[in-house]
């Protein structure tokens, strides 16, 4: 099984060069970025989208467990609408 983390990150730490560039952090650029409407570029939505997927694989801050939201396209957590 290869490291699909390294594989996926092609510059690393360009996204976070563009967050300061806009005077934002990573995660309110993100959010800024995947809105929709927004006018940026196709590899800077997929570095925001893989930001927002990094952030959650982080463990806690408290406690070491991993953070992951259970969240299925167009369901609530327990699979029913």
């Amino acid at each position: 099984m290869t490291n699909w983390i390294q594989g996926a990150i092609k510059r690393p730490g360009a996204f976070k060069r563009k967050a300061k560039a806009a005077g934002m952090t990573t995660p309110q650029y993100a959010s800024s970025v995947l809105k929709p409407g927004s006018t940026a570029d196709t590899r800077t939505k997929r570095q925001a989208s893989l930001s927002r997927t990094l952030a959650g694989l982080r463990p806690a801050a408290r406690g070491g467990k991993m953070v992951r939201k259970k969240v299925m396209h167009g369901y609530k957590a327990g699979g029913k609408v």
